[in-house]
């Protein structure tokens, strides 16, 4: 009897080996074409948001930390900020105080590259998309996040940079929107400084996802540890007219 069942139970094993090995195969192409169609819809969303919005204004907020204080900001500054699509971004301080060398040196610095980085030509280039990155889907499906249902990816440049991030791309399950980006900036903006770790938050505003709050934490020689956080508020939304 030992023998008979012996011989029963050899072949049963072969077959779920088998039936394994070929499941293998199935599943990751299965992931493939789930990550395939996950990106699809990260393009599709970020192509509407650019062809639906014409301009926004905006109030953002800026304050600068030093070292492990984030309570007492060393700079602060309001800015009123204008987006028009055909001409990018131009800003009209409201507010500042704090250390007039940060405010120069770091905020400055801020500004004058947000309104570079976002003339026609160049904000292509920064922009979520598989034409910026590599995306690989993490697996076990959706992952809640300031309330939303999210699908969670893995972000990899597909060149070095400070303006794009190697990190992980929250977008809302159901639309592709983004909803949250984490990493570190694929090259460093200058030799003395190290890469920049970005966190940026965005909401839906006039139905298309806007940065709302933003924390960026680098180090350098001159200035340690410094710590930026950028609040939104206050959108006003213009669209283009249907057709």
């Amino acid at each position: 009897m030992i023998n008979h069942f012996s011989r029963q139970r050899f072949p049963i094993g072969s077959m779920v080996a088998s039936f394994l090995m070929l499941l293998g195969p199935m599943i990751a192409s299965a992931q493939q074409l789930s990550t395939a169609s996950v990106i699809q819809q990260i393009d599709a969303a970020v192509k509407a948001r650019v062809d639906s919005i014409a301009g926004y204004a905006v109030t953002e907020h800026y304050a600068v930390y030093r070292g492990n204080d984030e309570t007492h900001p060393v700079a602060e500054m309001t800015v009123n900020t204008i987006y028009r699509k055909d001409t990018g971004k131009s800003y009209t301080i409201v507010s500042q105080s704090g250390s007039g060398i940060i405010r120069s040196l770091v905020l400055g610095s801020i500004l004058d590259n947000e309104v570079r980085l976002n003339q026609p030509g160049i904000r292509e280039g920064t922009w979520v998309t598989s034409a910026n990155y590599e995306m690989k889907l993490k697996p076990g499906g959706t992952q809640p996040l300031n309330g939303r249902d999210c699908l969670v990816l893995t972000l990899t440049p597909r060149r070095k940079t400070p303006y794009l991030i190697e990190g992980t791309l929250w977008v809302d399950s159901k639309d592709g929107s983004i909803v949250q980006v984490q990493g570190t900036a694929s090259k460093s903006a200058s030799f003395l400084t190290g890469p920049t770790q970005l966190m940026r938050q965005y909401a839906n505003v006039s139905v298309f996802p806007q940065a709302i709050h933003v924390r960026a934490v680098s180090s350098s020689l001159m200035f340690g540890t410094t710590i930026v956080r950028i609040d939104y508020q206050d959108y006003k939304i213009q669209l283009r007219p249907p057709g």
